[in-house]
Protein backbone atom coordinates (compact mmCIF):
# COMPACT_ATOMS: atom_id res chain seq x y z
CA UNK A 1 0.00 0.00 0.00
CA UNK A 2 1.17 3.90 -0.11
CA UNK A 3 -0.17 5.69 2.15
CA UNK A 4 -0.09 9.55 2.19
CA UNK A 5 0.46 10.51 6.59
CA UNK A 6 -0.61 13.81 7.55
CA UNK A 7 -0.23 14.97 10.86
CA UNK A 8 0.14 17.88 12.71
CA UNK A 9 3.55 16.76 14.34
CA UNK A 10 6.67 15.14 14.12
CA UNK A 11 10.67 14.12 14.52
CA UNK A 12 12.29 15.56 16.19
CA UNK A 13 9.20 16.88 18.43
CA UNK A 14 9.60 14.25 20.92
CA UNK A 15 6.00 12.72 22.43
CA UNK A 16 3.67 10.18 22.44
CA UNK A 17 2.29 10.28 19.07
CA UNK A 18 5.68 11.11 17.37
CA UNK A 19 6.52 8.03 18.98
CA UNK A 20 3.43 5.95 17.83
CA UNK A 21 4.32 7.27 14.56
CA UNK A 22 7.91 6.09 14.60
CA UNK A 23 7.44 2.83 15.15
CA UNK A 24 4.82 2.77 12.47
CA UNK A 25 6.28 4.02 10.06
CA UNK A 26 9.06 2.10 10.53
CA UNK A 27 7.01 -1.28 11.13
CA UNK A 28 5.09 -0.09 7.92
CA UNK A 29 8.54 0.05 5.77
CA UNK A 30 9.92 -3.92 7.24
CA UNK A 31 5.90 -4.62 5.73
CA UNK A 32 7.03 -3.53 2.25
CA UNK A 33 4.44 -0.41 2.27
CA UNK A 34 5.02 3.10 0.81
CA UNK A 35 4.72 6.33 2.83
CA UNK A 36 4.78 10.27 2.27
CA UNK A 37 4.91 12.16 5.77
CA UNK A 38 3.15 15.43 5.27
CA UNK A 39 3.81 17.87 8.34
CA UNK A 40 4.89 21.19 9.23
CA UNK A 41 8.05 22.27 8.35
CA UNK A 42 10.99 21.13 11.02
CA UNK A 43 14.43 20.58 8.88
CA UNK A 44 13.49 17.15 8.20
CA UNK A 45 13.19 16.18 4.63
CA UNK A 46 13.47 12.39 4.67
CA UNK A 47 12.90 9.88 7.38
CA UNK A 48 13.29 5.49 6.61
CA UNK A 49 14.03 6.83 2.96
CA UNK A 50 10.33 7.83 2.89
CA UNK A 51 9.77 11.90 1.86
CA UNK A 52 8.78 13.93 4.55
CA UNK A 53 7.15 16.95 2.76
CA UNK A 54 7.75 20.17 5.82
CA UNK A 55 4.93 22.63 4.77
CA UNK A 56 6.16 25.64 6.75
CA UNK A 57 3.81 26.64 9.42
CA UNK A 58 3.77 29.75 12.76
CA UNK A 59 4.61 29.07 15.84
CA UNK A 60 1.32 28.25 18.71
CA UNK A 61 1.39 31.31 20.73
CA UNK A 62 0.26 28.93 23.89
CA UNK A 63 2.82 25.94 22.48
CA UNK A 64 6.30 27.44 20.70
CA UNK A 65 7.22 23.91 19.70
CA UNK A 66 3.84 23.41 17.85
CA UNK A 67 3.55 24.68 14.17
CA UNK A 68 0.64 25.81 12.31
CA UNK A 69 1.18 24.65 9.03
CA UNK A 70 -1.64 26.02 6.26
CA UNK A 71 -2.46 23.50 3.37
CA UNK A 72 -1.01 24.55 -0.08
CA UNK A 73 -2.03 23.44 -3.59
CA UNK A 74 1.50 22.19 -3.74
CA UNK A 75 0.76 19.61 -0.89
CA UNK A 76 -1.82 18.23 -3.88
CA UNK A 77 0.87 18.24 -6.49
CA UNK A 78 3.02 16.40 -4.38
CA UNK A 79 0.35 14.04 -3.21
CA UNK A 80 -0.36 13.22 -7.36
CA UNK A 81 3.47 12.49 -7.88
CA UNK A 82 3.00 10.25 -4.79
CA UNK A 83 -0.02 8.18 -6.05
CA UNK A 84 -1.28 7.25 -2.26
CA UNK A 85 -3.81 4.58 -2.12
CA UNK A 86 -5.37 5.96 1.16
CA UNK A 87 -4.98 9.69 2.60
CA UNK A 88 -4.17 8.95 6.73
CA UNK A 89 -5.06 12.16 8.50
CA UNK A 90 -3.52 12.31 12.37
CA UNK A 91 -5.45 14.50 14.69
CA UNK A 92 -6.44 16.61 12.29
CA UNK A 93 -6.55 20.41 13.22
CA UNK A 94 -5.34 22.53 10.54
CA UNK A 95 -2.81 20.44 8.06
CA UNK A 96 -4.87 17.44 8.72
CA UNK A 97 -7.89 19.19 7.44
CA UNK A 98 -5.61 19.71 4.02
CA UNK A 99 -5.41 15.90 4.12
CA UNK A 100 -9.08 15.64 4.57
CA UNK A 101 -9.68 17.98 1.37
CA UNK A 102 -7.11 16.47 -1.19
CA UNK A 103 -8.33 12.74 0.09
CA UNK A 104 -12.24 13.88 -0.49
CA UNK A 105 -11.34 15.78 -4.58
CA UNK A 106 -9.37 12.64 -5.16
CA UNK A 107 -11.80 10.52 -3.72
CA UNK A 108 -9.44 8.15 -2.07
CA UNK A 109 -9.71 6.21 1.11
CA UNK A 110 -9.39 8.49 4.51
CA UNK A 111 -8.59 7.52 7.84
CA UNK A 112 -8.71 9.80 11.03
CA UNK A 113 -6.81 8.73 14.43
CA UNK A 114 -7.04 10.55 17.40
CA UNK A 115 -4.14 11.28 20.06
CA UNK A 116 -5.23 14.15 21.95
CA UNK A 117 -8.16 14.76 24.19
CA UNK A 118 -8.00 18.10 22.92
CA UNK A 119 -11.69 19.22 24.51
CA UNK A 120 -10.28 18.42 27.83
CA UNK A 121 -6.94 20.54 27.51
CA UNK A 122 -9.15 23.71 27.06
CA UNK A 123 -9.94 23.88 30.61
CA UNK A 124 -6.01 24.11 31.43
CA UNK A 125 -5.51 27.13 29.46
CA UNK A 126 -8.77 29.25 30.42
CA UNK A 127 -10.99 27.72 27.38
CA UNK A 128 -13.06 25.20 28.75
CA UNK A 129 -16.47 27.18 27.64
CA UNK A 130 -14.90 26.62 24.13
CA UNK A 131 -15.33 22.89 25.06
CA UNK A 132 -19.10 21.88 23.09
CA UNK A 133 -17.49 24.08 19.77
CA UNK A 134 -14.65 22.06 19.57
CA UNK A 135 -16.23 18.79 19.66
CA UNK A 136 -18.85 19.99 16.94
CA UNK A 137 -15.86 20.83 14.94
CA UNK A 138 -14.53 17.30 15.62
CA UNK A 139 -17.27 15.45 14.59
CA UNK A 140 -17.70 17.65 11.40
CA UNK A 141 -13.86 16.53 10.53
CA UNK A 142 -13.95 13.04 11.39
CA UNK A 143 -17.21 12.22 10.02
CA UNK A 144 -15.68 12.44 6.83
CA UNK A 145 -13.45 9.60 7.50
CA UNK A 146 -14.28 6.19 6.80
CA UNK A 147 -13.02 4.87 9.90
CA UNK A 148 -11.86 6.97 13.00
CA UNK A 149 -9.20 4.87 15.17
CA UNK A 150 -9.05 5.86 18.92
CA UNK A 151 -5.79 4.47 20.85
CA UNK A 152 -7.93 2.97 24.03
CA UNK A 153 -11.31 2.10 24.82
CA UNK A 154 -12.58 5.17 27.16
CA UNK A 155 -11.53 7.41 23.79
CA UNK A 156 -13.34 5.08 21.77
CA UNK A 157 -16.71 5.34 24.18
CA UNK A 158 -16.34 9.03 24.31
CA UNK A 159 -15.92 9.88 20.94
CA UNK A 160 -18.82 7.66 19.94
CA UNK A 161 -20.95 9.36 22.65
CA UNK A 162 -20.20 12.81 21.11
CA UNK A 163 -21.35 11.79 17.60
CA UNK A 164 -18.01 10.54 16.18
CA UNK A 165 -18.54 8.00 13.66
CA UNK A 166 -17.03 4.77 12.43
CA UNK A 167 -15.02 4.34 15.80
CA UNK A 168 -12.52 1.90 16.50
CA UNK A 169 -9.62 0.86 18.57
CA UNK A 170 -6.25 0.95 17.53
CA UNK A 171 -4.10 -1.06 19.59
CA UNK A 172 -0.89 0.22 21.74
CA UNK A 173 2.49 -0.71 21.90
CA UNK A 174 5.65 -0.07 23.31
CA UNK A 175 8.97 -0.77 22.53
CA UNK A 176 10.02 -4.05 24.50
CA UNK A 177 13.64 -4.33 23.08
CA UNK A 178 14.99 -1.00 24.10
CA UNK A 179 12.67 -0.19 27.41
CA UNK A 180 13.88 -3.23 29.71
CA UNK A 181 14.74 -4.06 33.68
CA UNK A 182 18.18 -4.86 32.90
CA UNK A 183 18.73 -1.47 31.99
CA UNK A 184 18.55 -0.49 35.63
CA UNK A 185 21.65 2.11 36.81
CA UNK A 186 23.24 3.62 40.39
CA UNK A 187 24.71 5.57 37.93
CA UNK A 188 21.34 6.92 36.43
CA UNK A 189 19.78 7.27 40.18
CA UNK A 190 22.69 9.22 41.04
CA UNK A 191 21.86 11.78 38.31
CA UNK A 192 18.44 12.00 38.58
CA UNK A 193 18.53 12.05 42.13
CA UNK A 194 21.41 14.81 42.54
CA UNK A 195 23.25 12.55 43.66
CA UNK A 196 21.31 10.59 46.23
CA UNK A 197 20.87 7.68 44.66
CA UNK A 198 19.71 5.71 47.95
CA UNK A 199 17.03 7.91 48.03
CA UNK A 200 13.57 6.95 47.08
CA UNK A 201 13.54 8.09 43.04
CA UNK A 202 10.17 9.66 41.89
CA UNK A 203 9.87 9.77 37.93
CA UNK A 204 7.68 11.69 35.55
CA UNK A 205 8.47 11.63 31.66
CA UNK A 206 6.06 13.62 29.39
CA UNK A 207 5.51 16.74 28.15
CA UNK A 208 5.70 19.36 30.54
CA UNK A 209 2.68 21.11 30.05
CA UNK A 210 -0.55 22.78 31.80
CA UNK A 211 -2.97 19.57 31.53
CA UNK A 212 -0.24 17.16 32.49
CA UNK A 213 -0.77 18.34 36.22
CA UNK A 214 2.93 18.22 36.94
CA UNK A 215 2.39 20.15 40.11
CA UNK A 216 -0.09 17.50 41.49
CA UNK A 217 3.34 15.03 42.33
CA UNK A 218 4.61 17.97 44.79
CA UNK A 219 2.51 16.75 47.62
CA UNK A 220 3.25 13.01 46.49
CA UNK A 221 6.99 14.37 46.94
CA UNK A 222 7.10 16.10 50.09
CA UNK A 223 4.70 12.70 51.75
CA UNK A 224 7.99 10.30 51.45
CA UNK A 225 10.88 11.08 53.79
CA UNK A 226 13.63 11.78 52.13
CA UNK A 227 12.07 11.48 48.13
CA UNK A 228 13.67 12.56 45.30
CA UNK A 229 11.70 13.83 41.74
CA UNK A 230 13.25 13.71 38.30
CA UNK A 231 11.14 15.33 35.82
CA UNK A 232 12.42 14.29 32.20
CA UNK A 233 11.00 16.03 29.22
CA UNK A 234 10.03 20.11 28.32
CA UNK A 235 7.45 22.16 26.89
CA UNK A 236 5.60 25.55 27.62
CA UNK A 237 4.78 24.90 31.61
CA UNK A 238 8.48 24.16 32.57
CA UNK A 239 9.12 27.87 34.11
CA UNK A 240 6.18 27.72 35.97
CA UNK A 241 7.26 24.32 37.22
CA UNK A 242 10.74 25.32 38.02
CA UNK A 243 8.49 27.97 40.20
CA UNK A 244 6.06 25.93 41.78
CA UNK A 245 9.00 22.86 42.74
CA UNK A 246 11.44 25.39 43.95
CA UNK A 247 13.43 24.07 46.79
CA UNK A 248 12.35 20.98 46.76
CA UNK A 249 14.24 18.10 45.73
CA UNK A 250 13.34 17.99 42.19
CA UNK A 251 15.52 17.54 38.95
CA UNK A 252 14.59 18.35 35.54
CA UNK A 253 16.84 16.21 33.43
CA UNK A 254 15.07 17.80 30.02
CA UNK A 255 14.14 15.60 27.14
CA UNK A 256 15.96 12.30 27.35
CA UNK A 257 15.76 9.46 24.18
CA UNK A 258 16.27 5.66 23.48
CA UNK A 259 18.99 3.81 25.68
CA UNK A 260 19.67 6.37 27.81
CA UNK A 261 15.52 7.16 28.67
CA UNK A 262 14.73 3.78 29.03
CA UNK A 263 17.62 3.59 31.57
CA UNK A 264 16.05 6.52 33.76
CA UNK A 265 12.64 4.11 33.53
CA UNK A 266 14.76 1.31 34.87
CA UNK A 267 16.09 3.14 37.63
CA UNK A 268 13.34 4.72 39.33
CA UNK A 269 11.61 3.19 41.91
CA UNK A 270 8.03 4.59 40.84
CA UNK A 271 7.03 6.30 38.07
CA UNK A 272 3.98 9.08 39.02
CA UNK A 273 1.35 10.14 36.23
CA UNK A 274 -1.30 12.26 37.60
CA UNK A 275 -2.57 13.27 33.87
CA UNK A 276 -6.94 13.08 33.85
CA UNK A 277 -6.78 14.16 30.02
CA UNK A 278 -4.57 10.92 28.85
CA UNK A 279 -6.29 9.43 25.19
CA UNK A 280 -3.58 6.36 26.42
CA UNK A 281 -0.45 7.49 28.26
CA UNK A 282 2.22 5.23 26.07
CA UNK A 283 4.82 6.66 28.58
CA UNK A 284 3.35 4.31 31.13
CA UNK A 285 3.93 1.39 28.87
CA UNK A 286 7.20 2.45 28.40
CA UNK A 287 7.77 2.46 32.39
CA UNK A 288 5.97 -0.50 32.85
CA UNK A 289 8.25 -2.25 30.01
CA UNK A 290 11.21 -1.22 31.74
CA UNK A 291 9.65 -2.95 34.79
CA UNK A 292 9.16 0.84 36.46
CA UNK A 293 6.02 0.49 38.92
CA UNK A 294 3.51 3.69 37.58
CA UNK A 295 0.96 5.31 39.79
CA UNK A 296 -1.46 6.76 37.81
CA UNK A 297 -4.48 8.80 37.55
CA UNK A 298 -8.02 6.48 37.19
CA UNK A 299 -8.83 7.85 34.16
CA UNK A 300 -9.30 8.64 30.07
CA UNK A 301 -6.85 5.29 28.57
CA UNK A 302 -4.95 4.40 31.87
CA UNK A 303 -7.38 2.27 32.85
CA UNK A 304 -6.39 -0.20 29.63
CA UNK A 305 -2.78 -0.32 30.78
CA UNK A 306 -2.97 -0.86 34.51
CA UNK A 307 -4.43 -3.30 36.40
CA UNK A 308 -4.63 -1.83 39.70
CA UNK A 309 -3.00 -3.47 42.39
CA UNK A 310 -1.04 -6.20 40.22
CA UNK A 311 0.96 -4.07 37.18
CA UNK A 312 0.68 -0.90 39.19
CA UNK A 313 -1.85 1.32 41.30
CA UNK A 314 -4.49 3.43 39.80
CA UNK A 315 -5.89 6.82 42.11
CA UNK A 316 -9.08 8.29 41.94
CA UNK A 317 -8.10 11.47 40.55
CA UNK A 318 -10.79 13.78 42.50
CA UNK A 319 -9.61 12.34 45.94
CA UNK A 320 -6.62 14.59 46.91
CA UNK A 321 -4.76 12.27 48.91
CA UNK A 322 -4.85 9.52 46.58
CA UNK A 323 -1.53 9.85 45.07
CA UNK A 324 0.15 9.80 47.89
CA UNK A 325 -1.33 6.74 49.79
CA UNK A 326 -0.99 4.91 46.43
CA UNK A 327 2.64 5.99 45.95
CA UNK A 328 3.49 5.32 50.17
CA UNK A 329 1.72 1.75 49.08
CA UNK A 330 3.98 1.42 46.54
CA UNK A 331 7.42 1.88 48.75
CA UNK A 332 6.57 0.72 51.78
CA UNK A 333 6.54 -3.22 50.45
CA UNK A 334 9.65 -4.04 48.56
CA UNK A 335 8.45 -7.71 48.09
CA UNK A 336 5.42 -6.36 46.04
CA UNK A 337 6.94 -3.69 44.43
CA UNK A 338 9.02 -6.71 42.41
CA UNK A 339 6.12 -8.47 42.10
CA UNK A 340 4.48 -5.31 40.74
CA UNK A 341 7.53 -4.84 38.35
CA UNK A 342 7.51 -8.18 36.82
CA UNK A 343 3.87 -7.81 36.06
CA UNK A 344 4.23 -4.93 34.47
CA UNK A 345 7.27 -6.07 32.36
CA UNK A 346 4.76 -8.82 31.48
CA UNK A 347 2.18 -6.50 30.59
CA UNK A 348 4.14 -4.69 28.08
CA UNK A 349 5.40 -7.53 26.55
CA UNK A 350 1.91 -8.42 25.26
CA UNK A 351 2.09 -5.19 22.87
CA UNK A 352 4.59 -5.30 20.59
CA UNK A 353 4.47 -2.75 17.52
CA UNK A 354 4.44 -4.84 14.92
CA UNK A 355 1.44 -6.14 16.29
CA UNK A 356 -0.51 -2.72 16.20
CA UNK A 357 1.04 -2.33 12.70
CA UNK A 358 0.05 -5.15 11.47
CA UNK A 359 -3.93 -4.23 12.94
CA UNK A 360 -3.38 -0.82 11.55
CA UNK A 361 -2.74 -2.54 7.56
CA UNK A 362 -5.72 -4.30 8.25
CA UNK A 363 -7.78 -1.40 8.78
CA UNK A 364 -6.29 0.14 5.82
CA UNK A 365 -7.41 -2.99 4.02
CA UNK A 366 -10.42 -2.86 4.64
CA UNK A 367 -11.49 0.74 4.13
CA UNK A 368 -9.36 0.58 0.61
CA UNK A 369 -12.13 -2.56 0.07
CA UNK A 370 -14.80 -0.51 1.21
CA UNK A 371 -15.18 -1.88 4.49
CA UNK A 372 -15.62 0.47 8.21
CA UNK A 373 -14.28 -2.80 9.81
CA UNK A 374 -10.82 -4.84 9.42
CA UNK A 375 -10.49 -8.37 8.49
CA UNK A 376 -10.24 -11.34 10.87
CA UNK A 377 -6.55 -11.64 12.19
Amino acid sequence: MRIALFTETFLPKIDGIVTRLRHTIDNLKVLGDEVIIVTPEAGLKEYQGFQVYGVPGVPLPMYPELKMAFPRPSIGETLDRFEPDLVHIVNPAILGLGGLFYAKQRDLPLVASYHTHLPQYLHHYGLGFLEGVLWEMLKAGHNQADINLCTSTAMVKELSDHGIERTDLWQRGVDTETFHPRLASREMRDLLTDGNPDAPLLLYVGRLSAEKEIDRIRPVLEAIPNARLALVGDGPYREGLEEIYKDTPTHFAGYMRGVELATAYASADAFIFPSRTETLGLVLLEAMAAGCPVVAARAGGIPDIVTDGENGFMFDPADEEGAIKATQALLANQINREKLRKAARAEAERWGWNGATRQLQRYYQAVIEGRSRPMAA
